[in-house]
């Protein structure tokens, strides 16, 4: 069984006592040991794989993937701490090839001297391609210990041989209660935390204030170190009032390129498409809060209209393009309700992608068909040269034709022969072109088998 590390003397990076209090809590506040952080329950499980490596001081290389202030960087610093190594840091966006050259350098020599360096890579995925290979050979070799960490999906940010050589953690946003754990511990810390100057809080102010961090353990400090100290005018306590001045402009969490800011507009789009109006006005709003471009959530309103409505309500289309113009004239907040209205609308009502995959099974028969010559039947004659060619030649003029359709003429190249690619659904107004298009396609088929007939005769 591995043995677990115990360490008796913190990194100073990491634990020393900042006397004169000149940083910030939160950075005083970071914990000390595996303990001591709050919430990634799962991952750091007593038990967990993850865990009993840290603790037994054989850790691996790995990326670290999760929100804002969920711990990325303090799980990097215990990595550090369990396995004696030497920490450095370094960050994406700040460090370009030449620093990245002369730290791995500097590891190369400590390796060399028998001792590791845990490097951590903020922002890991801000590197491109050449600079992620960097690492490579130093993770390969043992050089280093390199621990990245990212806010973006490691599959679409970083590069296959960096994933191949490091193990991609999840880690999730702190919870509300969690978060209020490690307020509470502020409070109380004498050394790190506000100590005996804390200020007076009730516990639904403090889940308020962990509410509003909305994940980020990080920022839920820095809100009540702010509230702590306009508390001071307010007889040592946080009262609501002061609250509210400390919570005014907070924000939620939302990253206008990432992933997040795709999974929320592929929840908006899939609660549409299964009649859930309720689950679609939420995801719109959370869009709009984050402020997602509304030029971006109209053109995808209208995506849905089209892919997922289609024929069975042709009003959404229009509606959806309503919506568009209307946002345009009046601009937010005002124009944001149109949006909600049409998401209302188009959840609710009758859904088909009949033309959807209509147009796709077109777009396959193109492929794979080739360059196909339009009958002659079908060929425009404006010259003399033409006609005597046969262009137009048999032409059904169907206004002409018994009901108003010619029903043995063929619309697609000889070829191919006749083929169904529109299928209506029994929804919405797509039941009566369903009803017509079947009766028309049963009775061209008739006709055609007639003429077919005949022509052996």
């Amino acid at each position: 069984m591995a043995r677990t590390r115990t360490p008796t003397e913190p990194a100073p990076d990491l634990l020393s006592v900042d006397q004169d209090h000149l940083r910030p809590l939160a950075e005083r506040m970071r914990p000390h040991s595996l303990d001591e952080m709050v919430g990634q329950r799962r991952l750091l499980a007593p038990g967990s794989a993850l865990r009993r490596a840290v603790e037994s001081g054989k850790v691996h290389s790995m990326i670290l993937w999760g929100p804002p202030g969920c711990g990325k960087t303090t799980l990097a610093l215990l990595l550090a701490q369990y396995a004696d190594a030497e920490f450095r840091a370094i960050s994406a966006v700040l460090s370009g090839l030449p620093e990245v050259r002369q730290v791995l350098a500097e590891a190369a020599q400590r390796f060399a001297g028998g001792r590791r360096t845990v490097l951590f890579v903020d922002e890991v995925h801000r590197f491109n391609k050449t600079q992620q290979d960097a690492f490579l050979p130093h993770i390969e070799r043992g050089t280093i210990i390199f621990v990245g960490a990212t806010t973006e999906n490691p599959s679409f940010e970083l590069n296959s041989a960096l994933l191949s050589r490091c193990r991609v953690h999840v880690m999730e946003a702190v919870s509300p209660t969690d978060i209020r754990e490690a307020l509470r511990r502020a409070l109380q810390d004498p050394e790190r935390g506000l100590g005996e100057d804390a200020p007076r809080i009730t516990e639904e102010l403090l889940l308020e204030i962990a509410t509003a961090a909305d994940g980020d353990v990080r920022r839920a400090l820095t809100l009540l170190e702010i509230a702590a100290e306009l508390a001071q005018d307010e007889g040592g306590e946080i009262t609501p009032g002061t609250l509210a001045q400390v919570l005014a402009d907070r924000t939620r969490r939302f990253d206008k390129g990432g992933e997040q800011f795709y999974d929320q507009i592929s929840a908006l789009h899939k609660s549409v498409r299964s009649s859930n109006p309720d689950a679609a006005l939420y995801w719109l709003t959370r869009m709009l809060d984050g402020g997602c471009d509304p030029a971006y959530l109209a053109r995808r309103l209208t995506r849905m209209a089209i892919e997922d409505i289609g024929l069975a309500d042709p009003r959404a289309q229009q509606m959806a393009l309503e919506a568009w113009e209307i946002y345009d004239r009046l601009g937010s907040p005002e124009g944001e309700l149109a949006f909600a209205q049409v998401v209302l609308y188009m959840a609710s009502t009758a859904k088909s992608n009949a033309c959807y995959a209509a147009f796709n099974q077109a777009k396959a028969d193109v492929r794979e068909t080739g360059t196909q010559e339009v009958p002659l039947h079908l060929r425009n004659a404006p010259t003399k040269l033409m006609k005597s060619l046969g262009y137009g030649a048999e032409y059904q003029y169907d206004h002409d034709a018994e009901g108003g359709i010619a029903l043995d003429q063929t619309g697609f190249p000889d070829a191919m022969g006749e083929r169904v690619y529109y299928e209506p659904v029994p929804r919405g107004l797509e039941i009566k072109l369903k009803d017509k298009l079947d009766r028309l396609r049963e009775a061209r088929a008739a006709a055609r088998a007639g003429k077919g007939g005949a022509a052996k005769r």
